[in-house]
């Protein structure tokens, strides 16, 4: 008789999770290692200028940490507005300790 009850009589809800699989980690992976061999074939290069070396450099350094956050911490998903919130709150501190240590340096 209980095998018959209907999951929405009795209270008892499920909600089904969408399967992720291994595709999308498999492209964080690829993506992850693409911007690495860059960076570092930017700077086994040599010839390059060291200011747009450094340029490259940083710019990967951006465009790892949004895929980290978006493939292997699941910011994207629904849910993550607090951990957002915080990761953007840490960055305004340290970047405003970085300028402000700078500014003190060379005043």
């Amino acid at each position: 008789m209980s095998s018959n009850h209907d999951h929405a009589a009795t209270g008892n809800v499920t909600k089904r999770h969408k399967v992720e699989g291994p595709k999308k980690h498999i492209v964080g992976f690829v993506l992850s290692l693409a911007l690495t061999i860059i960076a570092f074939a930017a700077v086994a290069a040599g010839e390059i200028n060291t200011t747009f070396t450094y340029i490259i450099l940083v710019g990967m350094a951006v465009v790892q940490v949004f895929i980290q956050m978006a493939f292997w911490m699941h910011m994207k998903d629904r849910g993550h507005l607090f951990p957002i919130i915080g990761i953007i709150s840490g960055a305004f501190v340290v970047f405003t300790m970085v300028i402000m240590a700078v500014y003190w340096v060379w005043w």
